[in-house]
């Protein structure tokens, strides 16, 4: 099976647990479809380049995925017509990063001081 990251924004006015439940009902497609979802990642509610449909803001999420590609084409297909996502994305990766994304480690530097001393 191949390793794809996948990505998507939901929109601004949705709660938490609202967004939570979008990320399990893309792990229980995945998981219906021969796939498994190593990691999922929150990565919170951030400001957007542009607005998308009117928002400004978009909660993010990314999912490791192992699966085959079907899999993948089947959790596109259904994010394509789910309302409350405004943009996804899928890549095939040749592994999956150990740790925490770039983006989850990009909020721990947050509270250090200048030049990235404490």
């Amino acid at each position: 099976m191949a390793l794809y990251e996948h990505t998507f924004l939901a929109r601004q006015d949705l709660s938490q647990a609202q967004v939570d439940a979008l990320a399990e009902a893309a792990t229980k497609i995945v998981e219906d479809n021969k796939g498994k979802v190593v990691k999922t990642e929150t990565w919170g509610l951030r400001t957007l380049a542009y607005k998308i449909q009117k928002n400004r803001k978009a909660h993010y999420v990314m999912l490791d995925i192992d699966a085959p590609g079907d899999t993948i084409a089947e959790l596109e297909r259904q994010t394509r017509m789910n309302e409350d996502v405004l943009r996804y994305l899928t890549i095939r990766v040749d592994e999956h990063e150990k740790g925490p994304s770039v983006m989850m480690r990009k909020n721990e530097r947050k509270g250090r001081g200048r030049d990235g001393e404490n």
